[in-house]
């Protein structure tokens, strides 16, 4: 067991629990076993600790590899299952990591927009999460966060701190499309389409 790292699991789940009152939906849709993506939207430096903690099983996440280069931070990192990548551009290195992950059976976190959102609307999605998802031929789970860049709205009641995850995409159909820069994209594409269902589900009046 990693201690790090369900030390740092329970503190986040209490925190968002206890403070910020999260609602998740849809813990039925993330796989017992097996390697798969965690496919969510990236609004706040708070998402892979959110998404990560309001499910039960052992995740891993990317970290630009800056934070790596004062060592007992980055040897915490790695303990709470961080692995660096390169955002300047494509980080060869970390899609063979992130392929060899999910081929050993574990959970990856993966943001398909590349980088974090500045404002509510969801940014254009990039190939990199249908390269990995091909390469790994595993099943991809869509979420959707709600609310993890407004926290001070969250703590006094006026939004609600919400983290949702869709039905899984199939590796059948992953594995159904060709492993080239157009399959790619089909794959990032559907990813995206889910996340936009699951926001509208959200925002849907109650």
């Amino acid at each position: 067991m990693k201690i790090l790292f369900w030390t740092g699991w329970s503190f986040f789940r209490i925190i968002a629990t206890v403070i910020f009152r999260v609602k998740i939906i849809g813990t039925e849709n993330i796989p017992e076993k097996g390697g798969f993506i965690l496919a969510s939207n990236h609004i706040s430096y708070y998402d892979p600790p959110l998404v990560g903690c309001c499910i039960k099983r052992e995740v891993y996440f990317f970290a630009k590899r800056e934070l790596f280069r004062f060592k007992p931070f980055g040897w915490i990192l790695l303990r709470v299952n961080a692995r660096p990548v390169n955002r300047a551009g494509v980080d060869r290195a970390a899609i063979d990591t992130a392929v060899e992950i999910l081929k050993s059976g574990n959970g990856l976190t993966v943001f398909p927009e590349g980088t974090r959102s500045k404002s509510k609307d969801l940014l254009p999605v990039k190939p990199g999460i249908g390269m990995i998802a091909r390469q790994a031929e595993i099943s991809i789970v869509p979420a959707y966060i709600h609310g993890a860049n407004q926290l001070w709205n969250c703590f006094i009641g006026r939004t609600r701190l919400t983290v949702s995850y869709g039905k899984p995409i199939a590796a059948e159909w992953v594995k159904s499309h060709e492993l080239t820069k157009e399959g790619y994209l089909a794959i990032a594409d559907e990813i995206m389409n889910r996340i936009v269902q699951l926001k509208s589900e959200i925002s849907r009046p109650e």
